[in-house]
Order: structure tokens, then sequence, then C-alpha cells
């Protein structure tokens, strides 16, 4: 067996994970936010799962004007809930996990953040909590 023509034929670890974070990233590419729709099972219980992921940035709870110079490039997101006027932020990368909703039509902004917390992408999910009560 020929070690190397079979690692060959795999993808590269680069495209599979990214830049390996132990070097400088030149011309890094723009980072952009993918959001799901929530889960449907919770839903009937009042509660949001929502999933998300970016590409070509890192999630950790790193801010300030200095960081804006690391790389591969970090950030984090902020979450709005019913056009709010407060926001959270959060730099775990783990799902969005909400409980308590009323029954009725809600919304959920989810913005990618650098951070100095200016807003770099960011998507809107809506969402329907059914009223288990009317069945």
């Amino acid at each position: 067996m020929n070690l190397t023509s079979n690692i060959m034929a795999q993808p590269s670890a680069k495209e599979v994970r990214g830049a390996a974070p132990v070097v400088p990233v030149k011309n890094e590419p723009l980072p952009k936010l993918f959001v799901y729709p929530p889960l449907a099972g919770p839903l009937k219980l009042g509660q949001v799962v929502i999933q998300y992921r970016a590409d070509n940035v890192h999630f950790v709870p790193v801010y300030g004007v200095g960081a804006l110079d690391v790389s591969p490039r970090v950030g984090h997101v902020h979450v709005t809930v019913d056009n709010a006027a407060w926001h959270w932020a959060d730099a775990s990368g783990e799902p969005i996990i909400l409980n308590g909703f009323l029954p009725g039509k809600h919304t959920v902004l989810i913005e990618l953040a650098d951070p100095t917390h200016k807003i770099i992408d960011s998507k809107e999910v809506s969402f329907i909590i059914p009223d288990v009560k009317k069945g």
C-alpha cells in the first residue's frame, strides 16, 4: 500500500478544517454566516433550537481592537429575539437554545460580529410556536 497516494486521494485537512491556526493566514476570505431553520420537534414545546456555523472565522470569547489582528480571524454572534432593543453576545459556536415562547410567530436575528462588535454578516430566522391547547 502506498500511503502517499492514499493520502492524496483524500481531501486535505485544510480543505476540511480550514487553515491551521498556528500560522498567520494571508488574504483571508471574508467570513460567511450560515443559519439553519429551528429544529421542528422542540417548537411544539415552546422551545427553539437554532444551529448555525460560519466559514472563515473561529468563535472565541476574545474582544477588542487588538483581536482584529488575530489570524485566523476570530468572532462571535449577537442574538436578538423578536426585534428587542437589546441582544446578547455568544462565542461558543454551539446551537442557540431559547425557551418560554408564547404561541405565535417569532423571529431571531443572528449577527456575526468581529471582536469589536462590528457586524460582518447576519441572518434572520422566523418560526411559529404552535398553540398546542387549540390542537
